[in-house]
């Protein structure tokens, strides 16, 4: 079975970081485009951030200036390195990796921002 696998996440303070990992197993995923999106309580999902085969970048809103999206072919792995976390960044964090009419998700890694 084709997975995604988001690691990482965990209880961090208001102002500290966090780095997400997000690998697939099964499947090598260096020409699919990785983002990241997040669930925050009662709100929709999110998008934050995409990366590209190519290495092209592009955030969104929620992740402008405090979130950096990466990968390491070498590694089969997507990153997203978070900065000066806040309370209200308390989330569940999924990766999707697309090519084409492929489309995977994972099952997602709680971030808790909490003093």
């Amino acid at each position: 079975q084709v997975q995604l696998v988001e690691s990482g996440g965990g209880l961090v303070q208001p102002g500290g970081s966090l780095k997400l990992s997000c690998a697939p197993s099964r499947f090598n995923f260096s020409d699919f485009v990785v983002s990241w999106h997040r669930q925050t309580p009662g709100a929709q999902r999110e998008w934050l951030a995409l990366i590209t085969s190519g290495g092209q970048i592009n955030y969104g809103v929620p992740a402008q200036g405090r979130f950096i999206i990466s990968r390491e072919h070498a590694k089969n792995t997507v990153y997203l390195q978070m900065h000066n976390l806040k309370p209200n960044d308390t989330g569940v964090y999924y990766c999707r990796s697309s090519r084409a009419t492929t489309d995977y998700w994972g099952q997602g890694t709680q971030v808790t921002v909490a003093s």
